[in-house]
């Protein structure tokens, strides 16, 4: 008999009852979210009352809040916890966050206008645990190995293509459900919000979540549970908690620890070895222990900071992403948004122009997009997935172009115009298709380089790497709007508020040199990707 190990069939490109069930559950959570989120700048302008600039930053900031949290969760999920509980304990918040919302848009004028933003944030703390563990959880299900498992390489080269495969069939079926959850939410529920009221606006992204979280547990019997094996997790622990720890240790160690000098005093010598053999042989084991720990932890350090490059020049990309949800829906509210004399566009539906061209281009990126790459690159995969980013990097920047330009237009419009006749509404959706083009290339190769990048152990901690992009992206989009808001208000002539870019007066706003000024800063951060591209 051959001594050889039997090679296992490689895994068809296929996906799960258990991955399409937890894509559903997670294409219903973005409508949830969607509703609120899409029309939100116009909520906080039109009943609560706040200027443009101050919505926009409490929006950009409530997003980058809903987008940091994955980061401390998925510490907690990977260490202490499990997916699964962290998808049961943050869902529930998820959902008490949405009632809040509702309850308060019912009750909003008895309520004092700081409190809306306790049932947001308990929002972002349900969905901060929800997101990346999912995520995660749904990847888990792939019927492809470990990666980190050792083997004959034999076998491991014979899979390594197809597992490539089924990983990027998962991730690009994930982005094409929540896309289709967000088309439904933009349009849906911005139509029925402007429509109908703001109550049932919400009630309604609450009751579906509420809904969709019951569906997950009922279909727990399809789920696998895998855990990361024993060895594992507390190196990933201590690793993760304690990496900043172990680098300062190890500068401080170095400077503490001397060797002893042959010219010393030999009794010394003496007594130090007879110190040394009273000590246990228990102790010795915990130091060889401790030692193992403290090895793993700066390689999982390593992994992480090999990574913060990348993930600092997709910044700029998470800004321009925040703009259809804040300024693409103040310029929509500026224009004539009718169509016919009943019809009347709300300005946020327009952000569903987005999913709809992901929707369509998500299935033609395998049997189109691919091979016309592998044709022009001659690279058997076609593209590989920095330089998918790369491509979506570019254009978002040519979307913020065509905003500017656009947004140029509606000024010119709108001061030469006796009559009041406005600029129609249709006039932004090029910009709208291509940040969606954009998406299909840039947000689904994120999610595949920071889901591989890290050790089987630390998959929720890099699905959350991937959206802690866009948290922190939110943050820089709020630091940008109030340092210009100061910069130019304190230029424009009366030196109030109402001169900067951002001015609420539509004749004396200036977003498209905002546009043009987002444009130019991802510019700079594209060059210095496309290096930082060839040390990987």
């Amino acid at each position: 008999m051959s001594g050889k190990k039997p090679t296992a069939a490689p895994p068809t490109a296929r996906l799960s009852r258990a991955c399409v069930m937890i894509i559903v559950v997670a294409s219903v959570e973005r409508f949830a979210y969607k509703g609120v989120a899409s029309n939100l700048v116009t909520y906080l302008t039109e009943v609560v009352e706040m200027s443009t600039s101050a919505a926009a930053k409490s929006v950009s900031a409530w997003s980058g809040v809903t987008s940091m949290l994955p980061l401390l969760t998925a510490v907690l999920a990977d260490s202490y916890w499990d997916r699964y509980s962290t998808i049961t304990a943050s869902s529930l918040l998820y959902v008490v966050g949405l009632i809040g919302l509702t309850l308060w848009a019912l009750l909003h004028t008895r309520m004092p206008c700081s409190t809306l933003f306790f049932p947001l944030y308990l929002i972002s703390i349900g969905q901060g645990g929800y997101n990346p563990s999912l995520q995660a959880f749904g990847a888990d299900q792939l019927d492809i190995g470990d990666d980190d498992d050792g083997g004959d390489n034999g076998a491991t080269a014979a899979t390594e293509e197809q597992r490539s495969k089924v990983k990027s069939l998962f991730f690009q079926w994930w982005y094409f459900g929540i896309c289709s959850g967000s088309l439904l939410g933009n349009t849906t529920m911005s139509y029925v919000q402007d429509t109908v009221g703001w109550g049932l606006g919400f009630a309604v992204p609450a009751a579906v979540m509420a809904v969709s979280v019951a569906a997950f547990f009922c279909c727990t019997p399809l789920y696998k549970q895998r855990q990361p094996r024993a060895v594992h997790r507390k190196p990933c622990r201590d690793s993760v908690l304690k990496a900043l720890k172990s680098l300062l240790a190890s500068v401080t160690v170095a400077r503490k620890i001397t060797l002893p000098s042959r010219d010393g005093d030999d009794d010394t010598d003496i007594v130090s070895e007879l110190e040394l053999q009273e000590k246990p042989l228990k102790l010795a084991d915990q130091k060889q222990e401790a030692a193992m720990g403290e090895a793993a932890a700066p390689s999982v350090a390593k992994i992480i900071v090999r990574l913060l490059p990348i993930w600092t020049m997709l910044l700029m990309f998470a800004v321009i992403f925040q703009q259809p949800m804040t300024f693409f829906t103040k310029q929509g509210m500026l224009m004539d948004h009718r169509v016919g004399a009943v019809f009347v566009i709300p300005p946020a539906m327009l952000q569903s122009s987005i999913t709809v061209s992901i929707i369509l281009l998500m299935p033609l990126y395998d049997t189109v997009v691919v091979p016309l790459a592998g044709l022009v690159a001659g690279h058997g995969k076609g593209i590989t997935v920095l330089q998918r980013i790369g491509v979506g990097m570019v254009l978002s920047i040519v979307a913020m172009a065509v905003a500017a330009l656009v947004e140029a237009r509606r000024l010119r419009a709108a001061v030469s115009s006796s009559s009041g006749r406005r600029l129609s509404i249709f006039w932004l959706l090029p910009q709208y298709v291509l940040l969606g083009v954009s998406d299909v290339f840039t947000v689904v190769g994120m999610q595949e380089f920071f889901y591989t990048q890290v050790p089987s152990a630390m998959r929720t901690v890099g699905i959350a790497l991937y959206l802690s992009v866009f948290g922190v992206g939110s943050f820089v989009g709020a630091f940008l709007i109030t340092a210009l808001e100061m910069a130019t208000a304190a230029g424009g002539g009366g030196g109030g508020h109402d001169h900067g870019w951002f001015s609420d007066d539509p004749r004396e706003a200036r977003l498209d040199k905002y546009y043009w000024f987002l444009a130019i800063l991802s510019c700079v951060s594209f060059v210095v990707f496309t290096h930082l591209c060839k040390y990987y």
